[in-house]
């Protein structure tokens, strides 16, 4: 096997949440048209968190209500991520992991399990496996030293699913799962279709959602849910990034804020997400952003503001510093952050 050259790809792709410096991937040819990439990155944070919600190493849509507020530091770098992607003609295979599956502890060698992200294989326009899920724009999503950031804002799972792309269309059957149902009796998939609208000024996705949910008390109850996102050019390398979030979407945005069933009735979200990134030279730049999500049973109240400033020190290294505040609104509580990351891409 003979190393190629280092190629360039960059962290909007579909395989990635992180925007900002380049991924880089070692290819390898193995033969008449196939190749095997190996890449990833590593990063580490920085983390202080103060407030009367408890200390989380990024935050989602739910969190510790405390009685006294608290105050936390970490240094942690389980975010690195791994991945390899082989592709022999009309057919990929991508598999990728981090360290964010628990395990270990802060007293000897704070050990990581780790997690697998991504397992699916592409043949033409078909996809088949674990990724992000057809609902979600990942374009959409911020730079951020929070991992994802405002994730109460975004449409964000990973799932196994059966895609085909037709074009600037997509639709899938995905794993069906519910927060307060009856797993037991999921006997359909959820169904998911999407249209991109993609031009020299960006993307917009318009998403459906439908799913059949099982009560615990035997009742079978339809969901249904869109959305849209995108990514708008502005102003020389700046962006808006926007998500838009409305229906019975229940556990596929916000993470954790919002249950699909409670009761026998089904829990009715709205999420959204707003993003600036300005870049102030052709490697310094900075995101503002704010998202929100709330529910209309449990009177869920979530959001998330944050601003940041990243400079590229190579190609392929990164640092970044972000303040930042989340608040659990409905228990009246919020805790503040500032978190400086440093990332590799290998």
């Amino acid at each position: 096997m003979l190393i190629s050259t280092i190629k360039k790809i960059t962290i909007a792709s579909s395989l990635s949440l992180l925007a900002g410096s380049a991924m880089a991937g070692y290819d390898f040819e193995v033969g008449d048209d196939a190749k095997v990439t190996f890449g990833g990155y590593l990063k580490v944070d920085a983390r202080y968190v103060s407030g009367d919600v408890g200390y989380r190493d990024f935050w989602i849509g739910t969190g510790a209500a405390q009685q006294d507020s608290s105050s936390q530091f970490r240094i942690f770098a389980n975010e690195t991520r791994f991945n390899t992607k082989y592709v022999h003609g009309d057919v990929m295979g991508f598999i990728e992991m981090d360290f964010l599956g628990g395990g270990g502890n802060q007293v000897v060698s704070n050990s990581a399990k780790p997690r697998l992200r991504h397992a699916f294989i592409k043949y033409k326009d078909l996809t088949v496996g674990q990724t992000w899920t057809t609902f979600m724009n990942t374009s959409a999503i911020p730079e951020t030293a929070d991992f994802a950031g405002a994730t109460v804002g975004l449409a964000f799972i990973r799932q196994g699913q059966i895609r085909y792309n037709m074009g600037n269309f997509q639709v899938s059957i995905e794993n069906p799962e519910s927060v307060g149902g009856d797993t037991a009796n999921d006997n359909l998939p959820d169904f998911v279709g999407r249209y991109n609208f993609k031009a020299d000024w960006g993307n917009v996705s318009i998403a459906a959602l439908g799913r059949r949910l099982n009560t615990t008390t035997g009742k079978s109850e339809t969901a249904l849910g869109g959305s849209i996102a995108g990514r708008i050019k502005t102003f020389g390398k700046d962006d808006f990034r926007f998500q838009f979030h409305q229906g019975e979407v229940g556990r596929y945005v916000g993470i954790g804020a919002a249950q699909d069933l409670v009761g026998d009735k089904v829990e009715s979200t709205t999420s959204y997400l707003a993003a600036y990134r300005h870049y102030w030279t052709d490697t310094l730049r900075s995101t503002v952003l704010y998202g929100r999500v709330e529910t209309d049973i449990n009177e869920a109240d979530r959001s998330q503001w944050s601003v940041n400033l990243f400079q590229n020190l190579t190609p392929a290294l990164a640092v970044g510093f972000e303040i930042g505040n989340f608040a659990i609104h409905d228990q009246d509580v919020d805790s503040s952050y500032a978190q400086l990351s440093m990332r590799y891409a290998l």
